[in-house]
């Protein structure tokens, strides 16, 4: 008998590689990604652009061009297997299983239908509703998501409406299938600041009205600290850190998580005069030397790093790091894995 109080996960990925072709060969841009989501759970991951977040979960809803992409590993919803899926049973997935909100919603929408046509047409598909059924659900859905007037707005076309509004309507789409995952790709890229507080707001109050499980893919990691329930850092197509937002906040043990937290300013601290930064540049796809991805920007870097380092736990059981070294915040020191002195360390970021 089964005696595991852990209830089955949602989506369960596991060694995820994503391989693209291109005229200069085939790139390998997501690198043994393994990851997974609980009902009515926050899971976020972050990183800077270009670490794979997105292409992580376009692979998850099979939205590559699959002409041009090889997928290695296994991505199981419910139990599920996507990647042998059909492409009419994937479809089916779309939407009414995990639905995504995507980074731009004047790309994501088709400038030439109405809004609320576009809406419509999904609930029609997924949910076998008449017209008429249809438009009422859809002008229940623009209400739901706090678009004043919508019996004007569901027939303007996207052009008419402001990017706040746009970012609406998408997420009014995404649930209007009643997802059980809901995956938002940067979904307040470009808005303005209080925007940005409405949509992430309005998508957390749908969630506990839902019940559905949320990945925001984001790298603004004060969103991150608010809204998380575990966090995982992604570099240059790798997971590089994982654990609960406790973990990650109060004891990162990457260099690269640390950097990233360095780089926030604080208000319980003095104004520096600059803010810390990592130094060089984000790993690109394709052109990343053997062994640790983050080795050539790494202020810790030593002779293991030649080597890629495997996940391993450290202090709690959900929390992972991809390092040779521990990174000791209290003293801030980075000693080499299994060196319980700490005494050859290096300052952190």
């Amino acid at each position: 008998m089964n005696t595991s109080t852990t209830p089955p996960s949602l989506l369960d990925v596991q060694d995820l590689r994503v391989h693209i072709r291109t005229e200069r060969g085939t790139v390998t841009v997501v690198q043994g990604v393994a990851l997974t989501v609980q009902a009515n759970e926050v899971l976020c991951i972050v990183g800077e652009s270009g670490s794979g977040k997105s292409v992580t979960m376009l692979s998850v809803m099979r939205l590559l061009d699959e002409k041009a992409v090889t997928y290695e590993g296994s991505i199981k919803f419910q139990g599920r297997e996507l990647l042998d899926l059909p492409a009419r049973q994937m479809r089916a997935v779309r939407g009414a299983g995990i639905a995504m909100i995507f980074q731009d919603p004047m790309t994501a929408l088709n400038p030439v239908y109405r809004v609320g046509w576009q809406i419509a047409e999904q609930l029609r598909a997924h949910r076998n509703l008449s017209r008429r059924q249809a438009r009422t659900e859809t002008l229940r859905l623009l209400t739901a998501v706090g678009i004043g007037d919508p019996g004007r707005r569901i027939d303007n076309y996207p052009h008419e409406l402001s990017g706040g509004l746009r970012q609406r309507v998408m997420i009014a789409l995404a649930l209007s299938c009643r997802p059980k995952i809901l995956i938002a790709d940067e979904p307040t890229t470009a808005l303005d600041v209080t925007v940005q507080s409405q949509i992430l707001q309005l998508i957390f109050d749908l969630r506990a009205d839902t019940g559905m499980a949320v990945v925001l893919v984001t790298h603004d990691m004060g969103v991150v600290a608010e809204i998380a329930d575990r966090v995982q850092v992604m570099y240059g197509g790798n997971v590089v850190e994982h654990g609960t937002t406790t973990d990650i906040f109060n004891d990162p043990h990457h260099p690269y998580t640390a950097g990233l937290l360095a780089s926030i300013p604080r208000l319980d601290q003095p104004r520096p005069a600059r803010l810390p930064s990592i130094a060089g540049t984000p790993a690109s796809a394709g052109n990343i030397a053997p062994g640790c991805v983050f080795a050539a920007r790494c202020p810790h870097r030593f002779d293991a790093c030649s080597t890629q380092p495997e996940l391993r736990t450290v202090g709690d059981a959900g929390h992972q790091v991809a390092c040779h070294l521990d990174l000791t915040v209290a003293d801030h020191r980075a000693v080499p894995v299994g060196d319980a002195t700490g005494t050859e360390g290096t300052d952190l970021l």
